[in-house]
């Protein structure tokens, strides 16, 4: 026999004996799977009630409970909303002790659900409106969002807490977070200008000149930058 012939024989043999060992590793693989189910149907069916038991429990927790728990939360706010529009703080955060229980009610009762986390940012503005700025800073900061235009306003309005609190130094921290939350020529230069009014009764003017320069170079578009360079040249004129 030639000698490549004999070479390829013995090369198939060899893997026919490796196919072979496979297979009956697989096969006794597969059999003691079998045996294990087997010799542990007691316990596997135990744990496949306790997983049904557990499906059940959450389906059950959301239909029976937290369905009608964010039904009631949105009723109640849908009614502290209409004291809010109409500028009613007071009876929109504490209530009006007849058919609505106020906020603050709804943060605590309804915890979890989204209209208590817009209550938060309700009562946030309720207390800031009301002069309860220690009470509107942590409302708002317990609020829970990252949508681009709610987002920077309610960092920006702890600034306004924290300026009018007397905190000026925390608050253009807040209104430049602010700035750069927005990223737009609509919010960004509103929160920027604050900062620099804010610098400037610090009498930080070379900051106060740096983001009103900011909002003449990149938010020419805003109208904030209409009259920006009036402010510029106020806080150049008391650098000198």
């Amino acid at each position: 026999m030639h000698p490549k012939i004999i070479k390829y024989s013995n090369f198939m043999a060899k893997k026919n004996d490796k196919t072979e060992t496979a297979g009956k590793e697989v096969g006794e693989l597969v059999s003691r799977s079998e045996q294990f189910i087997e010799n542990n149907k007691k316990n596997i069916s135990y744990g496949l009630i306790a997983l049904a038991a557990i499906i059940a429990a959450i389906v059950a927790y959301n239909v029976l409970y937290l369905t009608p728990k964010n039904e009631n939360a949105a009723k109640a706010l849908y009614k502290g909303e209409q004291y809010f529009q109409k500028d009613s703080f007071n009876l929109a955060l504490n209530g009006n002790g007849v058919d609505y229980d106020g906020f603050e009610y709804i943060i605590n009762n309804y915890g979890g659900t989204k209209s208590a986390n817009l209550a938060k940012a309700y009562a946030g503005i309720c207390c800031y409106k009301n002069g309860d700025y220690d009470g509107a800073i942590k409302h708002l900061k317990s609020f829970d969002g990252n949508d681009d235009n709610i987002a920077p306003a309610i960092i920006g309005l702890i600034g306004d807490c924290c300026v009018d609190a007397g905190n000026v130094g925390e608050g253009i921290t807040y209104f430049e977070k602010a700035a750069k939350k927005a990223a737009n020529d609509f919010l960004s230069p509103v929160y920027l200008k604050k900062a620099g009014i804010a610098y400037e009764s610090l009498q930080r003017y070379g900051d106060a000149i740096k983001v009103y320069t900011e909002i003449k170079e990149k938010h020419a578009a805003s109208m904030e930058a209409v009259d920006i360079q009036k402010y510029i040249t106020r806080a150049e004129l008391a650098v000198k």
